[in-house]
């Protein structure tokens, strides 16, 4: 077992230099200079990306290739839906060939039991946010996605997305503390309902690890950041984990 994991790049071309960082990680596990046989997408990957329209498609053909491409090679490949890139399946999995994930799931990776989500379900109090992303998921809001032209998506997402990114900034320059404080509530209030080992996310922008003790069971919690600060992705073998740069 050789996971790993990466949130929160918010790419919004090819020609960034994220993205180029992102391709060359993707061919790195293609041609075998990394290990690996799972690779975990934890939401935002792309700075929008909604339903299958071609315009998102086009905008991304390297990306979505190489992904398309270590998943035909064997390595297992999940794709878990963030506040960014929303309805995802009937490409993403369909097309694609990546497992595709609107919720937290749970994986059985050596000897650890890992719970993967996006994250932007820590927070119980951010009202406004919930209330958004039950209105986003909702069939009304499914059904227009899918039948609008991508362009159109794509001014009204952009919009949204930058608010969103504001939003998620102002989150992490004025309450760092307060995002760690509520991720290892939530850690632990999750923990009761499905223990399990470790539990990784993102959708903070704020990289964190805190190792708990919850009913005298060591638990990790891992928050996978984002990569304005730096690109970095999380390596998980059986000897253990580690932050890797990209």
């Amino acid at each position: 077992m050789k996971a790993w994991f990466i949130s929160d790049l918010h790419l919004k071309s090819e020609s960034e230099s994220n993205s180029e960082k992102l391709l060359l990680f993707l061919h790195s596990l293609e041609n075998g200079n990394r290990e690996a046989t799972h690779l975990f997408l934890v939401g935002d990957i792309f700075d929008l990306w909604i339903y299958d329209h071609s315009y998102f498609i086009e905008k991304f053909p390297k990306i979505v290739n190489a992904i398309k491409v270590i998943a035909r090679k064997g390595i297992e490949v999940h794709y878990f839906e963030g506040n960014h890139d929303l309805y995802l399946k009937k490409y993403w999995q369909q097309e694609v060939g990546v497992k595709v994930h609107d919720g937290p799931e749970f994986f059985n990776l050596g000897s650890c039991r890992v719970r993967v989500e996006h994250g932007d379900l820590m927070n119980p109090n951010d009202k406004g946010y919930l209330f958004l992303k039950s209105t986003l998921q909702s069939l009304p809001v499914k059904i227009i996605a899918k039948n609008i032209p991508g362009s159109f998506v794509s001014w009204v997402g952009e919009r949204a997305s930058r608010a969103s990114r504001q939003y998620t900034s102002q989150q992490k320059a004025m309450h760092e503390k307060d995002v760690k404080d509520y991720m290892k509530s939530y850690v632990e209030s999750v923990w009761e309902n499905a223990p399990f080992d470790l539990f990784i996310a993102g959708h903070t922008h704020v990289r964190d690890e805190q190792k708990l003790n919850i009913e005298a069971e060591q638990v990790v919690a891992i928050n996978l950041g984002s990569w304005f600060d730096e690109p970095q992705a999380l390596y998980l073998d059986e000897s253990g984990y580690q932050f890797i740069q990209i």
